[in-house]
């Protein structure tokens, strides 16, 4: 079953560059309680598993290059009887030798200022050990290995499948139906297969559940450092989820929570987010979720005026008090952000930081707030909404630029109130990290 669904996260950078033997296996999961040995396991609710596959190194070799001065290009040809074309310039600006790059820390040494860009080529062939040589018109030399070019290859197929093994931009999109990734906290601590298979899962579906933490403080940070460092931000490293006397927070009552990101009242808001149950209310306080990217492609379905208003209309929030340090923030943010493509990229949504403060011409108000309203009416659509209640030891860890999360309001026992810790971090550091473990456990990058 996990093949028809969440393997349209997991798998698909996977499979483009793994053997037909592993696809055949990674297939092979669609038996239930079948898994093959180069699966590691993740539980998923409903008896699903998550996948990570170790992936061959495959091997391309050169059958022939020439110069073509005229266009500025040299080709290679591949024995596989592709063709790949290289820009002169290029070439000499990603020279690979030991005066042009620190191979210690993979960066540049040329400076661009000694960068001749109209260099031509003298001599261009291919080595014994299938390697490109390029002789320069000043006689320096550059080799570059053909694993390396055909990586780098400018075709657009090439550049998609080099941008996708880079960046997992594909995502999987879903409803109230999903079937949340869960995985065991003590393994991913431990085991560099069931980190990298969490991290996964975090950047595909944007939401992986972690069972079997100690139920005390202290474990979001335990989690960071799997990954890298916390981010720091006005309410400290971590923060304690609780219904406290004059909250400077409205997280920080025992009300409901409406779907929202945080701290769009930043600038660059956290990318992921950790939260810790050390205690569950004695009733209510459940956790809801919904994906905002389908949200926001419903939106751009249904209305797509209102989607082009929220994706070009700049709306204030604001954040101000003391925590770590007093602060007041102040921030201005699309709601649905956009690439140069026109993907939704990232959610900027938070109704109780929305500042007083709309910096619109008046006849652009009122059309804001139909737009708003509508992509807030998605949202609240049961069939869009997952919904679940944390206990004790359970870690819930999602994409803040992507997920909108809420809860519902709770009572405490008065002798043991509800208490989350949560923490955050930045995707940089976390696809920093899923980079890593994927070159330590497949072999590839």
């Amino acid at each position: 079953m996990w093949m028809s669904t969440l393997a349209r996260f997991a798998l698909p950078a996977l499979q483009r560059s793994t053997s037909a033997m592993v696809c055949q296996s990674l297939r092979a999961c669609r038996t239930p309680g079948l898994l093959p040995s180069c699966l590691t396991s993740v539980q998923l609710r409903g008896q699903h598993t998550l996948g990570s596959a170790s992936r061959p190194v495959a091997r391309h070799s050169v059958r022939h290059v020439r110069a073509l001065d005229e266009e500025r290009l040299i080709e290679v040809e591949w024995e596989d009887g592709g063709h790949s074309l290289y820009p002169f310039t290029w070439l000499r600006d990603n020279c690979q030798c030991p005066l042009c790059t620190l191979q210690s820390a993979q960066a540049r040494k040329l400076l661009m200022a000694d960068l001749d860009i109209h260099a031509g080529v003298d001599i261009v062939e291919v080595t014994n050990d299938n390697k490109v040589s390029v002789v320069w018109p000043d006689q320096h030399s550059s080799v570059f290995d053909s694993e390396w070019l055909k990586k780098r290859c400018f075709s657009p197929a090439a550049r998609q499948a080099l941008q996708e093994e880079l960046f997992l931009n594909e995502r999987y999109y879903w409803d109230s139906t999903l079937r949340v990734p869960t995985a065991n906290y003590q393994e991913v601590l431990h085991d560099d297969k069931a980190a990298l298979a969490w991290l996964l899962a975090l950047r595909r579906v944007g939401i992986v559940y972690l069972t079997g933490a100690p139920a005390e403080q202290g474990q979001v940070a335990r989690l960071a450092e799997r990954i890298g460092y916390l981010r720091l931000t006005f309410y400290g490293h971590t923060w304690q989820v609780q219904d406290k006397n004059m909250a400077n927070n409205v997280a920080y009552t025992s009300g409901k929570l409406s779907q929202h990101t945080d701290y769009p009242a930043l600038h660059f808001a956290p990318g992921v987010q950790f939260l810790h149950c050390i205690n569950q209310a004695m009733e209510g306080g459940e956790s809801e979720v919904v994906d905002g990217f389908h949200m926001a492609e419903q939106l751009q379905r249904e209305d797509p005026e209102a989607f082009k208003t929220l994706t070009s209309l700049l709306v204030d929030f604001t954040d101000t008090g003391t925590d770590y340090c007093d602060f007041m923030l102040q921030s201005k943010k699309c709601i649905i952000d956009v690439d140069a493509e026109g993907r939704v990229a990232r959610i900027n949504y938070n109704n109780a930081t929305r500042d007083s403060v709309l910096d619109l011409p008046l006849h652009q108000v009122q059309p804001f707030y139909r737009a708003l309203k509508a992509f807030v009416d998605i949202m609240n659509r049961p069939e869009n909404i997952v919904t679940y209640k944390m206990e004790p030891g359970d870690v819930v860890t999602f994409d803040n630029w992507r997920l909108l999360h809420g809860r519902r309001s709770y009572i405490s026992r008065p002798d043991k109130p509800r208490h989350l810790e949560g923490a955050y971090l930045d995707w940089d550091e976390v696809m920093s990290r899923l980079r890593i473990l994927r070159k330590l456990v497949c072999g590839d990058m």
